[in-house]
């Protein structure tokens, strides 16, 4: 966009203009910057060595023989305190470079303050001091200036391409928003009609020949094909309508006539045609304003223009904080002020449109995700307990209302629809029900190893999400325990989701699998450790058959393998434990109906 802008600007100049354009190649020389801004037709060689054989300034480097090649000196002073930049625009197929220099004195430039010295390999519309008219980050720009009255600077554009056709150059800054008529000092002026002007196609603009001794003026306007007298003007002012370059011839009593040429040209003034509101959801969607741009220009090229969107009019008016074209909605209400730009000249604008951004509001839904239910016939209410009658309800299962009763477990998706004109603002949240019954302990089975190891296996009657815990130990998540502790001890399993639990008590004991009753002093008796960790404990033995065979009683010393003072043969037998539990009562310990083998 903006380089086809320029590349139009340019053109329309130097088809009229290129003989008359005000560049002066040296130092010595430099044009007066007042006003308004320079348009120039080019460059053509760099005229006396303004470095004196010197290699490099700043980031300007020596080319072919001297620093410059083709350059253009201008020269403005400061006239108020503030912040100042400058745009260099030209076609962005030619590479364009600056210095500026805070001196008037062209023989002691010192070290420029910004420089530039890209070869503009990224097509660039523009260099300069400030920030990038289109909006883009620029590379090629340097900070922005702090100024104060009375200091004069140089500026040094070079052109280091053999594409040379012409540049343009607009300052900017918010020194000219607060003082645009005195920005700069125009005492610097020592031409009759001041510097070029670039105005808006609908301004007036009005030279000013005033002399002090002037008989007669004449004034003259070049359309394209040379100074043609324009009849009937001889007042010393003269206002403009076209473009162009304009001449004055002042007569003067003693014939010392002042001839004076400045050059007019005026950029388009756009107009912001009115634009559509917008609707859109508050969920983070964007709104793409760059669509908008085309309602804002109508039958304006966008070549020309530029359109930008802001939050007051105040910005839209300066030009400043410019909103992201992908917008983001983020209340109810909002209203954008839109101005629409000239690309050759910012001064140009209208920011007379506004439209609404309305925004809708989303469906809000705090129900749990998450709901538990406990029972051996488990039904539950889920969803959205207060409906909004404006909304409309859907869910996964078909249900049009915002609570369902549902006696599955599983996922369920609620869709909430809050509907503006053709436009739909949705809302989902799932909830997971998870239906569970309370764990049942259908058996614990004791396995032992030798008399110090032990396997205690939990089984429930149906799986679930349960947790086991052996006293106060820390719950586990399966059924399994190892090398349990002699004694009493209480097996929980709980349901993790809070559905109730069930409890156990079980005895732990030490006992060998085998013992040889054979009078050598090894494994001679059996009998079993860890009863004095109980109270009362008897074990009693019995063959296969289930008759009793022998009692231990606490902590006796154990069983020899005989009955009524006769060896027993070699078998297995069996035992139970009897103790008094913790209630005083006397129990038979669950789950021990163990075995040992006797060998001769």
């Amino acid at each position: 966009m903006t380089k086809y802008g320029i590349t139009i600007f340019l053109i329309s100049l130097l088809c009229f203009f290129t003989s008359f354009a005000q560049v002066s190649a040296d130092c010595a020389n430099a044009v007066p910057i007042c006003y308004n801004t320079p348009v120039n037709g080019g460059t053509n060689g760099y005229g006396i060595d303004d470095f004196n054989g010197a290699s490099i300034s700043g980031c300007i480097t020596q080319g072919s023989g001297t620093i410059e090649t083709n350059s253009a000196w201008y020269k403005f002073k400061i006239g108020e305190i503030g912040q100042l930049g400058f745009n260099i625009g030209f076609d962005s197929n030619e590479d364009w470079d600056f210095a500026l220099y805070r001196t008037n004195d062209c023989s002691s430039l010192g070290e420029p303050v910004r420089c530039n010295y890209f070869d503009n390999s990224d097509d660039s519309s523009y260099i300069g001091v400030g920030e990038d008219p289109t909006g883009l980050d620029n590379i090629q720009y340097d900070d922005w200036l702090d100024v104060e009255p009375g200091e004069e600077y140089l500026l040094m554009i070079n052109n280091f391409s053999n594409n040379n056709s012409g540049f343009s150059i607009q300052f900017s800054g918010n020194i000219f928003v607060e003082f645009p008529n005195s920005a700069l000092d125009c005492d610097i002026i020592d031409n009759l009609l001041g510097p070029p002007v670039i105005a808006c196609d609908n301004e007036t603009v009005i030279l000013d020949a005033t002399t002090t001794d002037a008989l007669d003026y004449e004034w003259y306007l070049d359309a394209g094909a040379g100074f043609q007298l324009i009849p009937g003007e001889n007042d010393p002012q003269l206002s403009i309508a076209v473009s162009g370059m304009y001449r004055v011839l002042v007569i003067r009593p003693l014939g010392n006539n002042l001839i004076s040429e400045t050059q007019v040209a005026y950029a388009p003034s756009p107009e912001t045609f009115p634009l559509e509101n917008e609707t859109a959801c508050l969920d983070g969607t964007a709104i793409d304003f760059n669509v908008k741009d085309a309602e804002a220009l109508g039958s304006q090229s966008p070549l020309e223009f530029r359109v930008s969107y802001h939050d007051s009019f105040e910005d839209a008016f300066d030009g400043t904080n410019a909103l992201s074209k992908e917008f983001v909605p983020l209340q109810e209400a909002q209203t954008i002020y839109v101005r629409t730009t000239s690309l050759e000249n910012s001064m140009c604008f209208d920011a007379s449109e506004t439209f609404e951004v309305n925004g809708i509001e989303l469906p809000f839904l705090d129900f749990d995700t998450e709901v538990f239910i406990c029972g051996d016939e488990p039904v539950v209410t889920i969803g959205q307990r207060i409906p909004n009658s404006d909304f409309s309800y859907e869910w996964s299962s078909g249900q049009t209302s915002s609570l369902i009763t549902v006696a599955e477990p599983g996922v369920y998706t609620l869709s909430v629809t809050n509907t503006q004109g053709l436009i739909q603002c949705i809302t989902v949240r799932s909830v997971t029900v998870v239906f569970s019954s309370p764990p049942v302990i259908s058996d614990i089975t004791i396995e032992y190893e030798d008399d110090a190891s032990n396997v205690v296996s939990v089984y429930v009657e149906e799986e679930g999400d349960f947790q086991y815990q052996v006293d106060n130990d820390i719950p586990q998540g399966n059924g399994v325990f190892n090398n349990l502790f002699p004694g009493e001890h209480i097996i929980t399993v709980s349901d993790i989701n809070g559905c109730g639990f069930d409890t156990r008590d079980i005895v732990v004991v030490g006992f060998p699998k085998f013992f040889t009753p054979n009078g050598d002093n090894v494994n001679d008796t059996w009998k079993v450790d860890g009863l004095s960790a109980l109270d009362n404990p008897v074990i009693t033995i019995y063959d296969r058959y289930g008759k009793l065979l022998y009692q231990i009683i606490n902590d006796s010393s154990g069983w020899n393998g005989t009955l009524n003072g006769s060896l027993l043969p070699e078998s297995d037998y069996w035992f139970k434990l009897s103790y008094t539990n913790s209630l005083g009562e006397n129990t038979s310990a669950s789950f021990i109906n163990n075995h040992f083998t006797l060998k001769r």
